[in-house]
């Protein structure tokens, strides 16, 4: 084995080098010192076949220090993935396949994308726990349908980031034993010797956390890595860390092990002294046959498979409709009567006609939807009962009880996100989460990573303006949902009563790829009459929730959202005795009514009528809807602690200000 996995990791080597070189750009060292770790567990222990990336029986490997992505680029590339060495030599050149962080979605065999220090190690807690839940829920003790593992590389720096202790936190409460981490204790970042600011017991901190610890492995040694590999699958019922000894750039006569080989092409001297060193005499991208013939997983990749598929034969064969539902779920299809059944519980929320808080009619809506939607899996980040996440019949996620289907993150809104996203790359389970929506601060760029990789989680946004009141402006939404807006594939619900929370909801369950935050109130929303039309119509995102008086010119168009709906239906009927015809538009998402053709958004916003626009935020967005011409009742400032009644009269967001810029709009 050692002259094999020899030659295999010194082509791994070479070939980061040799595309960074290329690229003139790209982070060489961390391939050359995890090369040898990296061969033995794709040589030894991972189960995949290249020939089919997304089979559910696969084992998950996720590379979370992923500026090393020429490592993960060449172990695919000598697996026998789909990808060629023409895509490694296109390193970081636009429209490759090697982009220069991994990308899910792009790169076939590439489980996530990775970048942000320490979000791939999240994704990856996720993936385990989906692993540990499906199978408490589908397994039995003759089929073992779910028996998969989940590998992590990291570095120094994902586990400097604060989100890995959110995320290990939980992996050991959760006991997640699945799940393998191999760190790669280099003690090098950009700026040097991490000494001087990383000085963590590492291993004790883990132990901490409840994990099993593997200490002091030689990530050199091929024997010691297969050990420590052997180790961590031995089942403790706890999630295991190894943690390796390592060199960066391995394999560099006069840069390894310092910070210059870090981040930056070798240098053709440099390049040619490693060529020479590891005793490489083959031209850039060559690759031996001896040194492809360990890691070539074709032909075990299909047995693994084959394998796995007798199993699930065996499976449909005892119980054909739970193999069935296993399928549906693995394949992320909705159940066939949901449609149906999603029409009828929209007419029964709209004849009942309640008034009450967006967040309680998202609750309302998570009862409905449960019990047809076995793979929903909740949670929430510490405020389950203010945010009104939890459902009837709904169970805790307990390390020693089987099953579950609600997670209780603790104050860990970032991890929270992250672990959704790994939850849904799994597959089998459509998870939500939710805080207050001033804390999506907290979890944003995981917010905006799951964008990125066109995963569908969805976020639960309670509390959404100054309507909190009492708690004051450090707690008050101002500028949240406009931003969220500004991130791409990100669709934005803010629903204006119960009747617009449910399709938000069945929205964000329809949706494949693309994930969704709904912003919900604390206060309760009236109750807003529509006509079967008008019903209907809600699921474009945007449309006519009042209309103006038939037979007389439209004047004024009134835009609202959320708790605003409201304010803009009162104005209307206060313009109307003073002679002013106006209708009023409910945008509860401007990203589903943008995909709308334009001939109705033209009915919904006609060109040439003036419009105001309110919501209880920032008022600038909304100009892309008024027009300089229009005008928006907004806050352009931080809150305040009072009631929420004063907090509105104090900023103006009032029926009579909505009324008074419509007047002023018409007038100019």
């Amino acid at each position: 084995m050692s002259h094999d996995l020899t030659l295999a990791a010194n082509a791994l080597r070479m070939l980061a080098i040799d595309a960074v070189q290329q690229a003139n750009s790209g982070h060489p060292g961390m391939p050359m010192g995890m090369a040898d770790i990296a061969a033995v567990l794709w040589s030894r222990h991972l189960r995949h076949n290249p020939a089919d990336p997304h089979w559910p029986g696969r084992d998950r490997f996720v590379l979370s220090n992923g500026h090393g992505s020429m490592l993960l680029y060449g172990l695919l590339h000598l697996s026998g993935y789909d990808l060629p060495l023409s895509e490694l030599k296109a390193f970081r050149q636009l429209h490759s396949k090697t982009p220069g962080h991994p990308e899910v979605g792009l790169t076939p065999g590439v489980e996530t994308t990775t970048g942000p220090l320490g979000q791939g190690l999240a994704n990856a807690v996720g993936m385990a726990l989906a692993e540990q839940l499906l199978a408490a829920e589908f397994n039995t003790p003759e089929h073992k349908l779910v028996d998969h593992r989940t590998f992590v590389f990291v570095g120094d720096g994902c586990l400097m980031e604060g989100i890995s202790h959110e995320a290990c936190s939980l992996a050991g409460v959760w006991g997640l034993s699945k799940l393998v981490v191999v760190y790669d204790d280099n003690g090098i970042s950009i700026d040097g010797d991490v000494k001087g600011w990383f000085g963590d017991d590492t291993p004790a901190r883990f132990e901490a956390y409840g994990w099993r610890v593997i200490r002091n492995v030689d990530g050199h040694d091929f024997g010691s890595i297969d050990a420590a590999l052997n180790a961590a699958t031995e089942d403790s019922g706890k999630p295991t860390l190894i943690c390796a000894k390592t060199t960066i750039g391995k394999g560099s006569p006069n840069k390894a092990g310092g910070h210059d080989v870090h981040g930056a092409p070798l240098g053709a001297a440099e390049v040619a002294a490693v060529r020479q060193a590891l005793n490489w005499p083959h031209a850039p991208f060559v690759v031996p046959d001896e040194a492809r013939a360990p890691m070539d997983a074709r032909e075990r990749g299909a047995a693994a498979q084959r394998a796995w598929e007798a199993v699930l034969a065996a499976y449909r064969a005892a119980a054909p409709a739970r193999a069935a539902e296993f399928l549906r779920r693995a394949r992320g299809e909705l159940p066939a009567d949901f449609d149906d059944r999603a029409a009828a519980q929209l007419a029964a929320v709209a004849d009942k006609g309640e008034t009450i808080a967006s967040r309680k009619s998202s609750q309302n809506s998570i009862a409905l939807l449960a019990p047809q939607l076995p793979e929903l899996l909740g949670g929430s980040a510490d405020l389950a009962p203010s945010n009104l996440t939890q459902w009837p019949g709904c169970r805790s996620v307990e390390k020693a009880v089987a099953g579950g289907n609600y997670l209780h993150y603790g104050v860990r809104e970032f991890a929270m996100v992250a672990i959704q996203t790994g939850i849904a790359l799994h597959g089998g389970f459509r998870p939500f989460g939710g805080t207050f929506l001033m804390f999506s601060e907290y979890a944003r760029n995981a917010i905006r990573m799951a964008a990125l990789m066109r995963t569908n989680p969805i976020y639960v946004f309670t509390h959404d303006s100054i309507g909190l009141g009492e708690d004051g402006p450090t707690h008050q939404p101002i500028e949240q949902t406009a931003t969220l807006r500004l991130v791409p594939n990100l669709d934005v619900w803010r629903p204006g009563d119960a009747v617009e929370t449910l399709v938000a909801w069945q929205t964000a369950i329809r949706h494949v790829n693309t994930p969704t935050a709904l912003i919900l109130s604390r206060q309760n929303l009236p109750h807003q009459p529509r006509d079967a039309d008008t019903l209907a119509a809600v699921r474009r995102g945007g449309y006519v929730l009042v209309r103006e008086a038939a037979g007389q010119p439209l004047q004024l168009v009134l835009i609202a959202t959320g708790s605003e709906l409201d304010l803009a239906v009162q104005a209307r009927a206060k313009l109307a005795e003073q002679g002013v015809n106006a209708r009023v538009v409910s945008l509860p998402s401007s990203f589903v009514f943008e995909q709308q053709d334009s001939a109705w958004r033209r009915d919904v916003l006609p060109p040439g009528v003036p419009r105001v626009a309110v919501e209880a935020g920032v008022t600038a967005p909304w100009r892309q809807y008024v027009g300089l011409e229009g005008a928006v009742v907004g806050i352009d400032s931080f809150g305040e602690s009072a009631p929420a009644a004063a907090l509105a009269a104090h900023f103006g967001l009032t029926a009579q200000a909505v009324t008074e810029a419509g007047l002023r709009c018409i007038a100019h």
